[in-house]
């Protein structure tokens, strides 16, 4: 396989999704770093700051954060409404990351409902998971894999997404748009399918490509048309 074009959502940079994701990332540091007394970065910086005299407009006068339990509690909530905000910002779709989906698969060419089925087969929409072979992130990418579609943080939604977007389009385009041989393709890689010359005879690859198939008809309704 060629090396591919690095993963890059738009030109606007990163969707509020990923936004989203950063900051509740960046939350659940700050609350690490504020328990363990660890301070690194712009999280002591931020911490720092916080706990300078503050403005109270309402008041007209200026009220001096003290506490580092309600210096911590106003930070958290501030990162919260931000995360939530971007999460909101994305719309009211029903199937997790769905307008990254989306997104990728415009870019390349491919069914949303079908990349979706592929998603909850892999890893049940949780970016932090990985197999034992080593493959990582939404779409199971191996690391060779990954590295050769661009993709520097396999747990990353949006380069997971768009990497996995990506390699199941080259896997359709390889087999004529057969949706059964590009999954089984992605599953058990394109010699074994040629070499079989359909789905290889493995039980792991033949119930793949029958569960990735049927969670994609289930997602269908929700990206509009058909799996």
């Amino acid at each position: 396989m060629n090396a591919a074009e690095s993963i890059t959502p738009g030109a606007g940079g990163l969707t509020a999704a990923s936004e989203a994701a950063a900051r509740v990332a960046e939350l659940r540091s700050l609350i690490k770093t504020v328990e363990t007394g660890e301070k690194t970065g712009s999280f002591s910086d931020a911490l720092a700051e916080a706990s300078a005299v503050e403005a109270s407009p309402a008041l007209g006068e200026a009220t001096a954060v003290t506490s580092p339990s309600t210096t911590t509690a106003a930070l958290a909530t501030s990162v919260a409404n931000e995360a939530t905000q971007a999460i909101e910002a994305e719309g009211s779709g029903s199937v997790p990351y769905q307008s990254i989906i989306e997104e990728a698969c415009a870019k390349y060419g491919i069914e949303p409902s079908l990349l979706a089925g592929l998603i909850e087969q892999e890893s049940h929409f949780q970016a932090d998971v990985g197999s034992g072979a080593g493959a990582q992130g939404l779409t199971e990418l191996m690391p060779e894999t990954a590295a050769s579609l661009g993709v520097t943080d396999p747990h990353d939604p949006t380069q997971s997404i768009f990497g996995g977007a990506q390699l199941l389009s080259e896997k359709l385009s390889e087999f004529g748009g057969n949706k059964e041989l590009a999954l089984a393709a992605y599953n058990a890689g394109s010699g074994a399918v040629q070499q079989y010359n359909g789905i290889p005879p493995y039980p792991e690859t033949q119930e793949y490509v029958k569960k990735v198939l049927g969670y994609a008809a289930g997602y269908a309704s929700d990206f509009g048309g058909v799996a």
